[in-house]
């Protein structure tokens, strides 16, 4: 299951390493999703605040707000975003903490393709109902 080229989802990731936040969009843009690249926690809440995002990839470890004080802060005003946290340190304790603050997944770095992918289908699926591969052409 993967998107078509011109779906309609727009996913942020927040990441304060270039590099994972580069990898994250050239697994997920040539599948057709648009992407919002940010390098802060706060720099994601103004984003989820000001423009319609359909998801987000959230790193665990970011200067100021982690990303899960990040979920937790988006939880207050959006619900129902998923919002997959993304970390090299995925630990039990962390899952666990993820899970209660309701993220979506836990992704460990380095990140696979296939996972990623099967993850994002999943998420938007599970919150939007439509499959993105489903969008209409033309």
């Amino acid at each position: 299951m993967t998107a078509t080229k011109g779906t309609k989802y727009s996913i942020l990731i927040a990441d304060d390493d270039s590099g994972c936040r580069d990898a994250l969009r050239s697994i997920v843009e040539p599948e057709g999703y648009r992407t919002v690249l940010v390098e802060s926690g706060e720099e994601a809440l103004d984003i989820v605040h000001e423009q319609a995002v359909d998801l987000a990839f959230l790193d665990m470890h970011m200067p100021r707000l982690s990303g899960l004080e990040t979920l937790e802060l988006v939880r207050q005003f959006n619900a129902l975003l998923p919002c997959i946290l993304v970390t090299a340190d995925a630990t039990e304790g962390l899952i666990r903490e993820a899970f209660r603050a309701r993220a979506y997944s836990v992704i460990p770095k380095p990140v696979s393709k296939n996972v990623v992918l099967y993850t994002v289908v999943r998420a938007l699926v599970r919150v939007y109902g439509d499959p993105p591969g489903d969008v209409a052409t033309e």
